[in-house]
């Protein structure tokens, strides 16, 4: 092992300087620089003597005896550096390497989050494949910085990757939001149309936005009295009686066309799925205000387009545990079992 537990490092990519603090496996080790401990692969980092010894001294200017003031030359104006704030990003840099028939291809994948905006956050990561989380932690990126994550395989770009972030303010605003939540899914075909326009335009990283500017806060306007309310015909319910008033939920819901309308024959087959995508949106809120634990929708095999518009609306809800189309006794391949986590 090149590092042991308490050597000096210096990170290659920022020249800053730590130390290593655990021995993750033979590529990775956890370092802390700064204060802040995050995992770095042995390629990424140095002894500090050794940089500094290559590093090649600056020139130090020799010493005038006298200098009159007619003959200071006059300084040119620099331009100044101007830092874009453009919003946070995650970047991807392709790592090179070539086949058995000298043609180049992407062997991998380094990840870098990129912080192009005046503030500095907390953030909680966490890399899926096939919605099961393979990778997470959690750290701090200062304004105007990169941080590096880690390496993925190009090969995994098949397994239905996502990126997922929850950014908090390092200074905290009572007129910004307390959280973000935002994620990144990568469909194979469109990264590698721009992994080849990256190649012909010699860019050095492919770059997603995952925001342009942090929330603000979302203030609840202000309520009308009860009385207003209930001399205006409408009816006021005790809170904490909510749930007797909520329309009793359902195991199983039949999306079928026929189970919804009678009056359906003459209906495109857009006006179709989006009448069945609304009703499953309405069984399904009143699924998560009962708390029920699952729910099994029946969608059919058809051409499978409205299972996948209800797969996909399920991959992006934050109460959904796991949701599952396999053999049922009773449905066939035509259901989908979802379960809920609260």
């Amino acid at each position: 092992m090149k590092y042991q537990i308490g050597d000096d490092i210096i990170v290659l990519l920022t020249s800053e300087e730590g130390k290593v603090v655990e021995i993750m496996n033979e590529e990775m080790v956890m370092i802390e620089v700064r204060g802040v401990k995050f995992p770095a692969y042995m390629d990424q980092i140095d002894f500090p003597y050794f940089y500094r010894f290559t590093k090649k001294k600056p020139i130090e200017p020799k010493k005038a005896t006298q200098v009159f003031i007619e003959n200071i030359p006059k300084e040119k104006p620099q331009p100044n550096k101007i830092k874009v704030d453009d919003g946070v990003w995650l970047s991807f840099i392709p790592q090179f390497n070539f086949d058995v028939f000298n043609d180049e291809v992407v062997e991998s994948l380094k990840i870098y989050l990129v912080n192009h905006t005046n503030e500095s956050y907390f953030f909680e990561y966490k890399h899926k494949q096939k919605d099961e989380a393979i990778f997470a932690f959690s750290n701090q990126i200062n304004a105007h910085h990169d941080f590096y994550i880690h390496d993925i395989a190009f090969e995994t770009l098949n397994d239905q990757l996502s990126f997922n972030f929850i950014f908090t303010l390092v200074k905290s605003d009572n007129q910004k939001a307390p959280h973000f939540e935002t994620s990144l899914k990568l469909k194979p075909k469109q990264f590698f149309k721009r992994v080849e326009e990256m190649k012909e335009k010699n860019e050095p990283t492919i770059t997603y936005l995952l925001f342009q500017q942090y929330p603000n806060r979302v203030f609840e306007e202000n309520t009308l009295p009860l009385h207003k309310l209930t001399s205006a015909g409408f009816k006021v319910y005790d809170i904490s009686k909510v749930k007797e008033h909520l329309t009793a939920a359902k195991s199983v819901i039949d999306l079928h066309i026929e189970k919804i309308t009678n009056d359906w024959k003459h209906l495109s087959n857009y006006e179709i799925l989006s009448i069945q995508l609304k009703e499953f949106e309405k069984w399904y809120d009143i699924a998560v205000a009962n708390k029920q634990p699952s729910l099994i929708i029946i969608h059919g095999v058809g051409k499978g387009k409205l299972k996948d518009e209800i797969h996909e609306i399920l991959k992006s809800r934050k109460e959904v545990k796991s949701f599952i189309n396999q053999y049922h006794p009773k449905f066939g391949y035509g259901a989908t079992v979802i379960n809920f986590t609260y």
